[in-house]
């Protein structure tokens, strides 16, 4: 059995075991990417997928948050989808006690500092796991560090989390909830086991679940083996639980308000779980695999070798052996069962990989090596039998496609490098020959980690870029784009929007600007769908809402100044016409009417079909000619389905059609995906559908020729289809007319600082005073000296009732569950200040504690630490 580590013990050099380990973990790490040559270590990104796409800009963001330079505050960005709800995003993924550290950094070094917090995450992990082992059994200081730097670089760590590091947060507390649980054991520290799982819970709440959860099954098992009474075991299990609820209590001012902000996004893709099969299981065990949607359980030949020897080591106490594999077996298990996953991801399976909670079965099976390295050195039958099972995992696992050539070498310097240092190891605890053995050992054991930990990385590195998206760092282009916004920045007299040659899918938080780009897995519900009716574009299945360059969205929205930038380079490398465009972007103005405008009381109808008219009723006046249009085929016959791309037949269509001479010619295709060019004009337009991740949005190709007769020839790269009213063309002088009247009849003044909006209107104004922002759940308006109601909608827009005589609008915003939430991690904060002052009264009137003298204990030969 297993006793919990007494306080007053002898002393371990944990902090060094710890400081080695983070040393140890950042140098493999940082080599793992120079192999790579990603940077900054060399000139491949490391923004690939959603870390170039959404952690990179919302760090940007927060670093204009702490420097005073961002549009909007903790409550509302006012920078992103025409402004959205920014403390459900702070908490999702900026809530990390490490995320401040980008304000260390210059701003166009914002990829360097995330890749710096990244690499701290990663080194504290390992710090943390190397403490945890040392406290819950003595052992070798250096070998603690080395399993430290197996866990912080296990798969999920640097295939998964690396460009997610968000995640990185569960990674660091999970050994932390562990610690928090040996101090309940040991009746120690209440307190401080309370703000551990609050910090958990609030540097990332969805991994600190999981995390917490793998913590609990720990304590779990550790109660049992700890030997201590029933009853007294009971009482350990309730004190977690109750830390468990005050921790999560005091984490409930941004819990809360995450989980209402996905209760108000857009729904996102229901996935159905499906397991991988064994063959994927067992090679993502070893070194050098990578397969995107399989989990990532590889730890190190050395900690799986010393796990898989636990079973057969008979120095470790029967029931320690039984009781770790077991759990071992059963966490593997669950990650393979769909009532189980659902338990580990919160009851619904997220949209991409399925297996988030990898990262707790690999502290598992890192504990588990402990175990077994912390009772000496695996005998030979033991070592014999883990190699063996690990030739049986090799031999399963060939047969799968995510093994490939490189992972040989790679596993098999590691499995002689382990074995080695084992057996050197296992040779210098039984032997007379001095400290040389032990010292070979060390060098070969951290070796072989760090070695194979380094080409780990490196591969996963490689493979990500090759199978995901990737964006190009901050560079020149960026640096243009933002002098571009910022010479044209009028905030909030109008908006800049940076334009809709993106280069990421924030560009407004990167480069600047306030523009309806936006990307988050809180994206809100009205938003998407209100871009959506009006034309817009989106990727990520809704979530990812575009730029859209329309004039008329353009009034609607206060857009008076637009950038515009040629493709980007890095996503479009040869260019429309074979060659890139690396010149700076342009910017075009527009007389729009304030963020405020007085409207009549709508007509009570929903969105239609037809984009330009729905713009024609958010805008208020008619300004479209929608024709009916022909789509003919190669040979000139027409084609009544309107497909495209769907054969040789129809590989070059046609779209033709009659507008006014001179109109704005717009075509709306948001199920075409390739390019599109209207006779006469200049370039082209570029269309992206992909069913279900990306919808086409609305492309302006030119003005009408004097004719009227219009063409559009498509150039398709894959099958699509264009709709009836596909062609929009906008009589511009008519919208100039419209802006005019909503200018004369706004707000003669708009102040705005992040949750509240102030606007000066004029007297007597009737119907509806419109702000040009979604009416996304939490905002509340009042008139003059009237008290706050929530905000009306007026297509999707905030509306406010006007009454004739007030003069004065004032809206707030408050994100829905921060009043829900402040109340209990209130009335929890409360709890644990009385938990905490009846605690030190106890301690204060209970008696001294009877104390003897006792001769020294004898440390035997057996049972002295070894280097």
């Amino acid at each position: 059995m297993e006793r919990p580590t007494s306080p007053g013990g002898p002393r371990r050099p944990v902090p060094a075991a710890a400081l080695l380990a983070a040393v140890l973990t950042a140098a493999a790490f940082c080599a793992g990417d120079a192999l790579a040559r990603v940077h900054p270590f060399g000139p491949r990104t490391r923004d690939v997928n959603d870390l170039g796409n959404q952690y990179v800009p919302f760090h940007a963001h927060l670093w204009d948050l702490l420097h005073g330079r961002a549009d909007g505050g903790l409550l509302v960005n006012w920078q992103s989808g025409y402004g959205s709800s920014f403390l459900p995003d702070l908490g999702t993924y900026l809530s990390s006690p490490f995320a401040p550290l980008v304000a260390l950094f210059p701003r166009d070094g914002i990829d360097l500092a995330v890749y710096v917090i990244t690499v701290l995450k990663t080194a504290s992990a390992a710090a943390a796991m190397a403490w945890l082992l040392l406290t819950l059994r003595p052992g070798r200081w250096w070998a603690a560090s080395l399993l430290g730097a197996a866990y912080a670089l296990c798969g999920w760590s640097v295939a998964d989390a690396s460009y997610n590091p968000m995640w990185l947060d569960g990674l660091v507390a999970l050994p932390l909830l562990c610690l928090a649980g040996e101090w309940t054991i040991a009746r120690r520290r209440p307190v401080a086991g309370v703000l551990v799982v609050a910090l958990a819970w609030t540097a990332n709440f969805y991994t600190g679940y999981m995390a917490t959860l793998g913590a609990g099954l720990v304590l779990l098992l550790r109660l049992p083996l700890s030997g201590l009474p029933r009853r007294r075991a009971l009482a350990t299990a309730g004190r977690a639980a109750l830390g468990v609820v005050l921790g999560t209590g005091l984490a409930a001012p941004l819990v809360t308000v995450v989980y209402f902000g996905t209760r108000h996004a857009y729904p996102g893709r229901v996935r159905q779980f499906a397991p991988v099969g064994s063959e994927n299981l067992l090679a993502r065990l070893l070194p050098a695999t990578y397969g995107w949607g399989s989990p990532a359980l590889y730890v190190g030949v050395t900690a799986l070798l010393l796990a898989l020897a636990l079973p057969f080591h008979r120095a470790v106490p029967a029931r320690v052996r039984a009781g770790w594999t077991l759990l071992v077996l059963a966490v593997t298990l669950s990650l393979q069962w769909t009532p189980t996953h659902l338990v580990w991801h919160a009851f619904a399976t997220p949209q991409g990989s399925p297996y988030r909670q990898t990262f707790v079965l690999c502290g598992l099976l890192v504990i588990a090596a402990w175990h077994t390295l912390s009772h000496g050195p695996p005998p030979w039958r033991a070592l014999a039998a883990a190699a063996g099972l690990l030739a049986l995992i090799t031999a399963l696992a060939s047969r799968s496609g995510l093994v490939r050539g490189y992972t040989w070498p790679v596993l098999l310097l590691a499995t002689a490098g382990a074995l080695g240092g084992l057996a050197l190891l296992r040779r210098a605890d039984t032997g007379r020959r001095g400290r040389a053995p032990a010292a070979l050992a060390v060098v070969l054991l951290l070796g072989a980690q760090t070695g194979e930990a380094a080409a780990t990385s490196a591969v996963a590195s490689r493979q990500r870029l090759a199978h995901l998206d990737d964006y190009a760092p901050w560079g020149q282009r960026q640096q243009r784009q933002a002098a571009a916004v910022a010479g044209a920045d009028d905030w909030p007299r109008r908006r800049t929007d940076p334009g809709r040659e993106q280069t990421v899918a924030n560009d407004p938080m990167l480069v600047g600007g306030q523009g309806a780009q936006y990307y988050s897995s809180l994206t809100s519900d009205v938003l998407s769908r209100t871009l959506t009716a009006l034309g817009g574009g989106w990727t990520s299945r809704g979530r990812s809402v575009q730029s859209l360059d329309n004039a008329v969205t353009d009034v609607v929205f206060s857009v008076g100044a637009r950038v515009h930038s040629p493709p980007d380079p890095h996503q479009d490398p040869h260019g429309s016409d074979g060659a890139p465009d690396t010149g700076p972007p342009a910017v075009s103005h527009r007389a729009v009417p304030p963020l405020v405008t007085v409207r009549a009381a709508p007509v009570r109808a929903p969105f239609g079909a037809s984009p330009y008219r729905n713009q024609e009723m958010l805008l208020g006046s008619r300004v479209y000619t929608v024709p009916r249009i022909a789509v003919r085929d190669d040979t000139g016959r027409p084609d009544p389905g309107r497909r495209v791309g769907s054969g040789p037949a129809v590989a070059r269509p046609r779209v033709s059609a009659r507008c006014p001479a001179g109109s704005q010619v717009y075509l709306w295709a948001p199920h075409f995906s390739g390019r599109a060019r209207l006779d006469g004009a200049a370039g082209d337009a570029r269309f992206r559908f992909e069913y279900p991740r990306a919808r086409a949005a609305m492309e302006p190709l030119g003005r009408a020729p004097a004719s009227g007769d219009v063409r559009i020839a498509l150039t398709p790269d894959r099958p699509g289809v264009v709709p009836g009213g596909a062609i929009g063309c906008l009589d511009t002088g008519r919208l100039r007319a419209a802006a005019a009247r909503l200018t004369a009849t706004g707000a003669t003044g708009v102040t705005v600082s992040d949750g509240t909006l102030r606007a000066r209107l004029p007297a007597g104004g009737r119907g509806l005073a419109v702000v040009a922002a979604p009416r996304i759940a939490g905002w509340r308006c009042a008139t003059g000296d009237a008290p706050a109601r929530p905000a009306g909608s007026y297509h999707g827009l905030v509306a406010v009732p006007l009454d004739g005589r007030s003069t004065s609008l004032t809206c707030t915003f408050r994100p829905p569950g921060l009043r829900l939430g402040t109340a209990v991690g209130g009335a929890s904060l409360l709890t644990l200040a009385l938990l905490a002052a009846l605690g030190a009264v106890r301690r204060r009137r209970a008696p001294a504690p009877h104390t003897t003298t006792r001769p020294p204990e004898r440390v035997t030969t057996a049972s002295r630490p070894r280097p």
